[in-house]
């Protein structure tokens, strides 16, 4: 136990050695780096405008109101920036894989998805943690918060961008075998991330069941949320799946783990 601590730790700083490298030479353009953040926000701002201009025609989503919507919202958002934010430059992978990079990374005495994580890291990422933090803030404001709702909260938002970590790893790692299919992994990261922003009853219950036990979305918000906001399940799963969301972090990343190293295992180099 202690000796997978310790490695952990190391592949931490080794994490953020070269995640420092690339926040330092962003701020040698500080004015660029503030536009691209703040650009950043706005863009993904409009996605709740857009949700708040059809609460202008509409009294529910589902049966969820505009201040519940908007704490789906948040937290979705929220996992889906952190885990971008930390890792979203996995899903280069295919264009390491063809241009060689990859192989020089695999040189270098740092864990592969250390590295490939790692790289190219930029905090302008933040200017879509801010813009959701904001909205969870608001509508955090409608909750009756007792002190397990705030902890399931935490927990909410910790194993959201779990989720969103191993999803990226998982679908991103397939550019081993086709090199070229990052659009069909945003299919499942960014559009889950979409996905979960709207209250999951105004979908057939055969995408419920799909998004809690094929691709896991529905842990990132939906369920914990229900415990949180005092709601019934609309679909009448059991009580427990509301508390489910760190285990099903943990299978995800588990996941993601396995098929990422049997992704390294196939690759054979690009011979160049």
């Amino acid at each position: 136990m202690a000796e997978a601590r310790h490695q952990a730790l190391h592949h931490a700083r080794r994490y953020t050695d070269i995640a420092w490298l690339w926040i330092r030479a962003a701020w040698a353009y500080p004015a660029s780096f503030v536009m691209l953040a703040v650009g950043n926000g706005l863009i993904t701002g409009l996605d709740f405008v857009g949700l708040w201009i059809m609460f202008a025609h509409l009294n529910d989503l589902g049966g969820f109101s505009l201040h519940e919507v908007a704490f789906l919202y948040g937290a979705s958002s929220l996992g889906l920036g952190i885990a971008d934010t930390l890792i979203g430059s996995v899903e280069r992978i295919g264009t390491y894989v063809r241009t060689g990079r990859l192989d020089q990374m695999m040189t270098k005495p740092v864990p592969l998805l250390v590295q490939v994580c790692a790289d190219q890291f930029t905090l302008r990422r933040l200017g879509r943690i801010t813009q959701a933090a904001v909205v969870f803030g608001w509508a955090a404001t409608y909750v009756d918060w007792t002190p397990l709702r705030a902890l399931v909260a935490l927990c909410m938002v910790v194993s959201g961008a779990a989720v969103f970590f191993g999803l990226f790893v998982t679908f991103s790692s397939i550019q081993f075998w086709t090199t070229d299919a990052s659009e069909f992994a945003n299919a499942f990261t960014y559009g889950g991330a979409t996905v979960a922003q709207y209250p999951l009853s105004i979908f057939p219950r055969e995408v419920m069941v799909a998004l809690t036990f094929v691709i896991p979305i529905a842990f990132v918000n939906w369920y914990p949320a229900l415990f949180i906001l005092g709601r019934d399940d609309p679909f009448e799963m059991p009580s427990w799946v509301q508390f489910a969301s760190p285990v099903a972090a943990v299978v995800t990343i588990a996941v993601g783990l396995l098929v990422w190293r049997s992704g390294v295992r196939h690759y054979s180099s690009t011979g160049s």
